[in-house]
């Protein structure tokens, strides 16, 4: 019994010691002017939803929820929005070029369509971020009507 209290001791003095190691914050007061909703000028039914549903770990600025602080929620959170913005940054899609962003649209559509964005480990605890049929039909259809004005 006395080994199982040293471990337990030994995994909350861990545990409490790594709530001290910090993480980079993705947060910005400032939008960009290459920012995705400022330079198409998105309709607002269409540009909530995106905010919703896209822009915590596909933009410059993320609203972090409460169990952000908590590691290693943190470096989970931190590492899964670096590996977003990689793919796709909506602070900076002006910066791209034109077949760039025609490549980035396809992409948004095929993964919307497939329910594969937002992901499903978003929408378990942000349930507004999901996307109805209806929701889904009208950000495909705007967005194929923005790729095919490019």
């Amino acid at each position: 019994m006395k080994i199982v209290k040293k471990i337990v001791l030994v995994l909350l003095v861990a545990f409490v010691g790594i709530q001290f190691i910090p993480t980079e914050r993705n947060q910005s007061d400032i939008v960009p002017v290459t920012d995705f909703m400022l330079v198409n000028k998105v309709p607002n039914n269409i540009k909530n939803k995106l905010q919703v549903s896209c822009y915590d770990c596909h933009s410059n600025n993320t609203n972090y929820p409460w169990y952000n602080k908590i590691q290693p929620v943190a470096w989970f959170l931190e590492d899964h929005i670096k590996e977003g913005k990689a793919e796709l940054n909506f602070s900076k899609w002006d910066s791209l070029s034109n077949r760039r962003k025609a490549s980035k649209l396809r992409s948004i559509i095929k993964q919307i369509e497939s329910d594969k964005m937002p992901l499903e480990s978003y929408t378990v605890i942000h349930k507004d971020a999901e996307f109805s049929e209806q929701e889904k039909t009208t950000i495909i259809q705007w967005i194929t009507r923005l790729k095919d004005s490019l």
